[in-house]
């Protein structure tokens, strides 16, 4: 007769190997900073259309997501995503689409004297710049690497 522990072993062992896997599987999104090549996983996770729109010096990638949100990834000539906007009847994830910049989000909020809530923010850091604002069904938001931008674009066409 085989201990518990014996039985448990082959078990634990797919256990561990699985959440191993789990870990270094997470997806590639086109956030801000990312590359154009991982849009089409940002499309995935948010079982978005897609509709890709060519603009003198960048190309402008919506995505529409089921619920009705639509976030606009901004991709430079060089295939970098320099700004995303969003405007719907939900918020997006901010993490997803922020990418490696949604830490230096986070501190900065944090660093405000008073608390976000429900105004409308408007966040200028060194490298980046966050603005959201809106209602209950009816949010909408843009952020953007100030230097990546290409030159002769208005910060207003980004929505």
């Amino acid at each position: 007769m085989k201990t518990l522990l014996e039985n448990s072993l082959p078990f634990t062992s797919w256990l561990i190997v699985g959440i191993g896997w789990l870990g270094l599987s997470s997806p590639a999104l086109a956030a801000l900073g990312g590359d154009v090549t991982s849009v089409a996983a940002d499309q995935a996770h948010m079982k978005a259309s897609i509709e890709v729109k060519q603009s003198e010096g960048y190309e402008v990638h919506a995505l529409q997501a089921p619920g009705g949100t639509v976030v606009s990834e901004y991709v430079s000539p060089s295939g970098r995503v320099f700004a995303v906007a969003w405007h719907g009847p939900f918020f997006p994830e901010l993490h997803q689409i922020l990418g490696s910049y949604f830490q230096q989000y986070s501190a900065a909020l944090q660093a405000e004297k008073k608390p976000h809530g429900h105004r409308p923010l408007n966040l200028e850091q060194p490298g980046l710049v966050v603005q959201t604002g809106g209602h209950m069904r009816a949010y909408f938001g843009r952020a953007y690497i100030p230097e990546m931008l290409p030159p002769g674009l208005k910060v207003e066409e980004i929505k």
